[in-house]
């Protein structure tokens, strides 16, 4: 079994310490909205690879933090990648026996980056999975995980207009056939987000954290 530690949008403090460590993780995901700070640490402290894919409130990727939101600090450095970790924007990556896609920003509700309409997201989608497939085909090997911010539209989403899911997640799990697709961007508040189920694929709010199993 493949141990997945997946972050997203809150920093747990749970983490600093020998806590991480006994965790055991094979592997970290990130799902946006955390400073890369805090990737770099998880990186380092575990030795293992991260992956990350950015939120809304990420800097973009030419450097420029785009939320009022973020620490100061963190506006001040804005830096355009995590250092040591691997951005998995658009593409995918095998890391420790998985094949893992990410696909990361919200839904677009002002002028900010990492922010998509849903059909800019559905080209995003389309070009991601048509890529997949080919390569599905000739390798014989599927994804495994897909990464997001976002969850799909009406799969643990809210109503209000910045926390719409995307609709063509639907498409890319139709396709695509996961077994997990981890996201953060629908912050709990102390309710419980129950995991759900699309055609077979689980789909997983991993805010603050979520330690999972999965068979390569």
């Amino acid at each position: 079994m493949i141990r997945i530690l997946a972050v997203a949008d809150e920093v747990d403090q749970a983490l600093y310490g020998p806590r991480l460590r006994e965790l055991r993780p094979d592997l970290i995901l990130g799902c946006g909205d955390l400073p890369f700070e805090y990737l770099e640490y998880l990186r380092a402290t575990t030795e293992v690879p991260l992956l990350y894919i950015r939120g809304n409130h990420d800097p973009s990727p030419r450097g420029r933090a785009i939320s009022a939101y973020l620490p100061a600090e963190y506006d001040q450095r804005s830096p355009s990648s995590a250092v040591g970790c691997i951005d998995l924007e658009d593409r995918w990556e095998d890391e420790a026996g998985l094949r893992i896609a990410g696909l990361g920003g919200s839904i677009r509700y002002n002028d900010g980056d990492n922010q998509f309409t849903q059909a800019e997201m559905r080209r995003r989608v389309r070009k991601l999975t048509r890529r997949a497939r080919i390569r599905q085909w000739r390798a014989r090997t599927s994804i495994d995980v897909v990464i997001a911010h976002s969850p799909p539209l009406d799969c643990g989403d809210e109503g209000d207009g910045p926390h719409r899911g995307f609709a063509a997640f639907h498409r890319l799990i139709e396709q695509l056939e996961p077994k997990l697709m981890l996201h953060g961007h629908i912050h709990p508040h102390g309710k419980p987000r129950p995991d759900r189920n699309v055609n077979g694929t689980r789909i997983v709010n991993v805010i603050p954290h979520r330690l999972l199993e999965i068979e390569p």
